[in-house]
């Protein structure tokens, strides 16, 4: 593990999997009882000996401990240990931190919920009328003003190279580009390089990775590099502007992070939602299972982006322009494509 290797943001995933599971807690190791107490020590253990934003959200952990600890009782049902379980690890604000049984799934949604939505999808559809086109998961029109539009829910859904190009080949009349990722929740890094790679000319750095090497709270690996290639296929060279809101999390946070480094590329909107660590999941003795952060992501300054990328040009929607149907960032955009900006 202290070879300097370089990967690519899939091939690190694999990397980390194959270093975390050596340092991995599971609840079998220790051996906890299969009652409220012993499962909650198996909860707050496995975390404490593999999350990874203790320190740098300054999270005391055996304070949290203390708290949560002393409102389980032997008679506790599981309705109520789960609810209060969930409430621990919420301290940690992290979307990616998840408790899950049969009947239910914690969620920690302040990191979206806190702020405006800035997105409305019913005055997308505005946008896009009934004429659009779809390809690779993405609904994509040529607007009146020659100015391409594309819509990408989620990185869950596929994308194809072929699919790519058919776009990309389509929209080469276009003045300029606009690339929605607005509530894009994440999904998979294959698709992120994919997408990210048709608006770079050259292999680029574009950030780091560390993994956990040991049980304590700041025992990582150094930092490995990550660089984004240049695709072999149709690669767009004209202005791009990509639109954000907190709604992008996770796989939509690392693509923000990326597209920072691509040529001709104007970040556009709100700060995104963050999630930069990779997941990962372990067991409890009662079958629930926990998934949390295991790995940070950084960007090229060696920096967290933990808690969202800034946008180059900070924006909100405008009150007149809901009111009205129309979305403060696509009129804006557009303007700022047809006056070759």
């Amino acid at each position: 593990m202290k070879q300097r290797i370089v990967f690519s943001s899939f091939g690190l995933f694999i990397l980390l999997l194959v270093g975390f599971i050596g340092t991995s807690c599971d609840s079998n190791d220790y051996n906890f009882e299969n009652n409220p107490q012993g499962n909650f020590e198996a909860l707050w253990t496995i975390l404490d000996k593999n999350y990874c934003f203790f320190e740098y959200k300054n999270i005391d952990w055996n304070g949290v401990k203390t708290e949560y600890s002393s409102r389980i009782t032997n008679n506790m049902g599981n309705d109520a240990l789960f609810k209060l379980m969930g409430q621990m690890l919420s301290e940690l604000k992290d979307g990616h931190v998840n408790l899950i049984a049969s009947h239910d799934i914690t969620r920690y949604w302040s990191w979206k919920e806190d702020y405006p939505p800035n997105f409305y999808v019913d005055i997308i559809d505005n946008y896009l009328s009934t004429d659009y086109s779809t390809a690779s998961s993405m609904k994509y029109k040529v607007l009146e003003d020659n100015v391409g539009y594309i819509y990408y829910a989620s990185f869950s859904n596929d994308v194809s190279n072929s699919g790519l190009n058919q776009i990309l080949s389509r929209m080469s009349i276009c003045n300029g580009i606009i690339l929605d990722v607005r509530d894009n929740g994440g999904g998979s890094l294959v698709n992120v390089d994919r997408i990210a790679s048709r608006f770079f000319n050259e292999r680029t750095l574009v950030g780091y990775i560390s993994h956990k090497v040991g049980a304590g709270h700041n025992d990582f690996s150094d930092l490995y590099p990550k660089y984004i290639d240049s695709s072999n296929s149709l690669r767009y060279q004209k202005s791009l502007i990509i639109l954000t809101n907190r709604g992008c999390y996770s796989a939509t946070n690392e693509f923000v992070s990326t597209m920072k480094h691509a040529h001709n590329v104007t970040i556009i909107g709100d700060k995104t939602g963050g999630g930069s660590g990779f997941p990962f999941s372990s067991e409890l003795p009662n079958g629930w299972s926990v998934r949390f952060s295991t790995s940070p992501t950084f960007n090229s300054d060696k920096q967290h982006i933990e808690f969202g990328v800034e946008p180059d040009i900070k924006l909100s929607m405008k009150y007149e322009d809901v009111l009205y149907g129309k979305d403060t960032y696509i009129e804006y955009a557009r303007t700022r494509i047809n006056q070759g900006k």
